[in-house]
């Protein structure tokens, strides 16, 4: 029992439900489960990109934002009792406050806790249900001397039946960006951080993990696989993390380790492999084949991102006093703007400059009227009135889950849209 009250009140310490954490002042470890794939697969990356800063976007604020909306409405839903439908609303009167706030998020949030209700509801019994739990990975990931030791904060951890269920919250909205649950290490190290919480409380067996992107279409990936298999990835984790603390291994540049990537730019492993597409030389046929062609494609999807990542390292050099040889930074297209737009109106109208010359009425986008009258009330009111055309074709890798096409349409009435505006 004094154990148990032991684990109680150390997992209480570090984030329990009874605390709301400040998403945007957390600290992240070196080797964290936000970017795990990076270090696991590519060991001495991330030692590397340290000399480089760490940019932040506004895509990120965005999603730090509706981070905070999703978290209020899950606690409001689950402990209702302490975090009620005043505090609720106070809270989010805060948030609208913010300059990136945009009404859209309600409606994204409020999906993403609909999944985690149907999820909670498939439980025997009520779940215990943890929101933003701060777990620690120390044990199995190793830390930098001035750093606190490894942990990740879970958007939310169901746990009961034997089962530890860990759900993701992602906001991001291209469809480049999609995220599959499927061996995803984020979540695998979430889930052994919320098995080594609670080992001694609950008896697991299975482990599951949900990915939810509700900005996406079919935006929901979910996996699940045993407690054995979760640990072995966690002995891998041991393994790869000792490499990548020291810095050492072997690199292993591709489209997904580098994205995120600070010394992705200047990385000389990375150009060397996409250098080596130029010397992919052959003799007969005169033209390529099928499987030359993807054999190109596999290797070289990554040529025009590492180009541009160059580019953009080089023009940070220049800009920094630095000499790249043979280029130099210069001052790109001025864009000429109103400093006073109703007063420039105002006076073009007092000389004579109708009113309606000024002005161009055309109606919103589908996206837009959307965003203004709400997601709900617009396929309730409107819904009737839309029907979705397919896309234009698009070639992707063979692991992309979308059934394939053939034969259905020919080059150029797959094309002929572009035509028209050319």
């Amino acid at each position: 029992a004094a154990a148990v009250r032991g684990v109680c009140d150390s997992i209480k310490g570090y984030g329990g439900t009874d605390l709301m954490g400040d998403h945007a002042l957390r600290n992240h470890s070196t080797l964290s489960p936000s970017n795990a794939y990076q270090w696991m697969e590519c060991t001495p990356s991330v030692i590397l990109g340290l000399q480089f800063p760490d940019p932040s976007s506004s895509a990120a604020e965005e999603g730090t934002l509706a981070h905070e909306l999703a978290e209020l409405k899950v606690r409001n839903y689950f402990f209702t009792t302490d975090f009620g439908k005043r505090k609720l609303n106070a809270e989010i009167k805060k948030l609208k406050t913010k300059e990136i706030w945009d009404d859209e998020m309600m409606g994204y949030t409020d999906d993403y806790l609909d999944y985690i209700k149907s999820v909670a509801l498939k439980f025997q019994a009520s779940p215990h249900v943890d929101i933003e739990r701060r777990v620690s990975l120390d044990a199995y990931i190793p830390h930098l001397p001035d750093e606190d030791p490894a942990s990740g904060s879970a958007d939310c951890i169901l746990l009961g039946d034997g089962i530890i269920h860990v759900i993701d919250f992602k906001y991001g909205k291209s469809p480049d960006g999609r995220v599959n649950a499927e061996h995803n290490p984020q979540m695998m190290l979430y889930a052994l951080g919320a098995y080594e919480t609670y080992r001694i409380l609950y008896n697991v067996h299975t482990v599951r993990m949900s990915i939810v992107q509700p900005r996406l279409v079919d935006g929901i990936s979910e996996w699940e696989c045993s407690l054995e298999e979760l640990l072995a990835f966690g002995e891998k984790v041991k393994k790869r993390a000792d490499l990548a603390i020291h810095g050492s291994g072997d690199f292993a540049p591709g489209v997904k380790t580098c994205k995120y990537c600070r010394a992705r730019g200047r990385c000389r492993a990375r150009a060397e492999k996409n250098v080596e597409l130029a010397f992919m030389t052959g003799t007969d046929p005169a033209l390529l084949t099928d499987e030359q062609m993807g054999e190109y494609l596999k290797k070289g999807q990554d040529v025009a991102k590492w180009l541009k990542d160059v580019e953009d390292a080089a023009l940070k050099a220049c800009l920094s006093g630095k000499e790249i040889p043979g280029w130099k930074a210069v001052a790109g297209r001025s864009v000429r703007e109103w400093t006073d737009m109703d007063a420039a109106f105002a006076k073009l109208e007092s000389d004579g400059i109708q009113s309606e010359v000024l002005w161009e009425r055309k109606p919103l986008t589908l996206a837009q009227v959307e965003k203004v009258v709400g997601k709900k009330e617009f396929a309730e009111s409107v819904g009737e009135f839309i029907t979705k055309k397919q896309g234009k074709p698009a070639l992707v890798e063979e692991s992309d889950k979308r059934p394939a096409i053939t034969n259905t349409v020919s080059a150029a009435e797959a094309f002929k849209e572009e035509k028209k505006h050319e």
